[in-house]
């Protein structure tokens, strides 16, 4: 056992699971550590803790807001979601999901799936209650009326503040930013607000024991369902999902030119992984990328 899945035993037993009598670990997680509980009856609990050689945790709320979020997007949007045991400071315990089939069919039930809670939750404002958190940073989900100032105040231009940013962007690169922000109602049509889950890529959808797509760790608020859609459209999914972005087109009646804002809304998710990770795995070059036609004034 390693040091980790040491910690996350003893964090288990703590809060009461004393049932469990082995912890190993699971990869693919950046926020926290992770790793499968198995019981003394045999079955198995999914277990994610910040803490002492852990992480310390970005906030007291970070695992309660997770859970939340989970259970919001199961009962108001009708998306599988793991079951909540526990969730506290320095622990959240869910129940066990099981890896993405590699097919086009489960994809194409995903389309459905995400085209369902989209269209289904829609919101008069942007935002939500409360801030939660994106990986280790958090969102910032203040109530806005407008989508255009919502995005570029609490989905852009809230990570120039942060430290890595600052490093990564210069002086011209920020500027370009904020002349990007300003010109939002130019380069983005009028959507509406709806539920989203706010950090969906491919390794956050898993599937039911009985094979249905089911989601996890989010970062819900109201806002544009293109936030989702483009998360997924520029992390390299994997072959057999362009059937999902097909369906999906089709059920919510998007126009052809969707490709064409996938970049500019796939700038939060870059800003958040530079103010977040080194190395950045490319997000700053892509940010500069997306902001070379705005480094100079028209």
């Amino acid at each position: 056992m390693t040091e980790e899945t040491s910690l996350l035993l003893e964090r288990v037993h703590a809060a009461g699971l004393t049932d469990v009598v082995a912890v190993e670990p699971v990869s693919g997680g950046l926020a926290a550590t992770a790793g499968l509980a198995r019981r003394g009856d045999g079955t198995q609990v999914f277990v994610k803790a910040f803490g002492e050689g852990l992480g310390e945790p970005p906030s007291e709320d970070a695992f309660v807001t997770e859970a939340e979020g989970l259970t919001v997007l199961r009962e108001a949007g009708g998306v599988a979601t793991p079951e909540i045991v526990r969730a506290d400071r320095g622990l959240l315990v869910l129940s066990v999901l099981r890896p993405r089939p590699g097919t086009g069919a489960f994809w194409e039930q995903l389309a459905h799936v995400l085209a369902r809670l989209h269209t289904s939750t829609r919101h008069p404002r942007f935002g939500w209650h409360r801030d939660n958190w994106l990986g280790r940073r958090r969102q910032v989900n203040t109530w806005e009326d407008d989508g255009f100032a919502f995005f570029a105040q609490h989905r852009l231009l809230r990570w120039l503040g942060e430290p890595r940013v600052r490093q990564a962007l210069d002086a011209a690169d920020r500027a370009a930013l904020e002349r990007l922000c300003d010109r939002l109602p130019e380069l983005l049509p009028v959507r509406p607000a709806c539920l989203t889950h706010g950090d969906l890529w491919a390794l956050n959808v898993m599937a039911t024991a009985d094979g249905r797509p089911a989601l996890i760790d989010p970062a819900v608020s109201y806002t544009w369902a293109e936030v989702d859609l483009a998360h997924l459209w520029t992390t390299a999914p994997p072959p057999e999902a362009q059937v999902f972005f097909e369906r999906y087109a089709e059920l919510t009646g998007l126009d052809p030119d969707w490709r064409d804002r996938m970049p500019i809304l796939q700038l939060r998710q870059h800003l958040a992984v530079i103010a977040q990770f080194d190395p950045d795995w490319g997000a700053a070059e892509l940010v500069r990328a997306t902001l070379a036609p705005f480094r100079h004034r028209p």
